[in-house]
């Protein structure tokens, strides 16, 4: 049964996220004095999700890292001094948006993205390492991205955050992956198989309650929101371009462009969404909130155009070529 209820919400992923933040928005007096719980239900998260991940899976790409590399170059160098331009450029003196945008593109890979990896038949042992990789560098890396592109404009409590991250992710992470390990994989049948629906529960509920507490401020459709709209939803398709991008003009295999096209455009959105809530001002909140309602479609529409990409290439291989008889008699 909860193998069942796990694959329906696998397959309401891109309408989970929208349906909680609008919930939520509506919903914000009663959700918004459950917010306490959210670390709680994000540390949940993270651990079910790493109980598929072992320490071996680093040894099955460590070989090749460079597919590594350069997903971590686009997701904490490309993206955020991107997301910090366009956002200096066209929201000049509004320190929080200016923060929300960038903090939007600092945080960690997406742990959701290795499902779609597997979905459309990515490198799971690349997509799980980075994930890994990603999130226990980020306590130490989203701090210090933020205080170099934002921390002159808004104050930036670098030891909390950092706090929050190994406790919500890098620690869930780690016990999971030991778990994993000492089990040799058996946690991932004999619990990860049954966390997996509530974990993906737990996803609506943190994204709902986190849009409570940010509903005042986006109850009024107003031309700025908008314009942060629109520029989330650019930059978010900017990062799976980006990672598509790169692995084509490396000339990759499938597997990997697939896995560094969702991880190079998902984030842990959930946890921004937590970070901006938690130490930082509403308004900063705002851009990270809105990428909740886009960032599992644009998924869904990328991996669909990869696809299409690869079933176009797998026809033209199957394609019979045509042949002149009257030149093979005569030969």
């Amino acid at each position: 049964m909860l193998q069942k209820l796990n694959q329906r919400l696998e397959k309401l992923m891109p309408f989970i996220t929208p349906f909680s933040v609008v919930a939520g928005v509506l919903l914000g007096d009663v959700l918004s004095p459950y917010a306490f719980l959210v670390p709680w239900l994000f540390a949940f998260m993270t651990f079910s999700g790493s109980l598929s991940t072992g320490f071996r899976e680093f040894r099955e790409v460590v070989s090749h890292p460079l597919p590594i590399f350069a997903v971590l170059i686009i997701l904490h160098v490309l993206m955020p001094l991107l997301a910090w331009g366009a956002a200096s450029s066209l929201f000049h003196g509004d320190a929080y948006t200016i923060t929300g945008l960038v903090l939007g593109m600092v945080i960690p890979t997406g742990i959701t993205s290795f499902i779609w990896v597997s979905i459309y038949k990515g490198s799971i042992p690349l997509s799980l390492s980075i994930i890994l990789i990603d999130t226990l560098l980020s306590p130490f890396v989203v701090p210090s991205s933020l205080l170099l592109l934002v921390g002159t404009h808004v104050h930036i409590d670098v030891l909390n955050i950092m706090k929050g991250l190994l406790w919500m992710i890098a620690l869930p992470s780690l016990a999971g992956m030991m778990l994993n390990q000492l089990t040799r994989g058996g946690i991932k049948q004999s619990l990860g198989a049954k966390l997996a629906p509530f974990s993906k529960i737990a996803v609506g509920v943190v994204v709902g309650i986190n849009g409570a507490v940010v509903a005042p401020y986006l109850t009024h459709i107003t031309g700025k929101l908008i314009s942060i709209a629109l520029l989330v939803v650019i930059m978010a398709a900017v990062g799976y371009a980006l990672g598509w991008g790169i692995s084509r003009l490396l000339k990759w295999e499938r597997d990997i462009s697939v896995s560094m096209m969702f991880n190079g455009g998902m984030r842990n959105i959930s946890g921004g969404a937590v970070l901006a809530v938690a130490y930082f001002s509403p308004p900063a909140a705002i851009p990270v909130v809105i990428g909740m309602l886009f960032q599992q479609m644009l998924a869904s529409f990328f991996g669909a155009l990869a696809d299409k990409y690869y079933s176009r290439r797998a026809g033209l291989r199957r394609k019979p070529v045509a042949v002149d008889r009257k030149q093979v008699i005569r030969s």
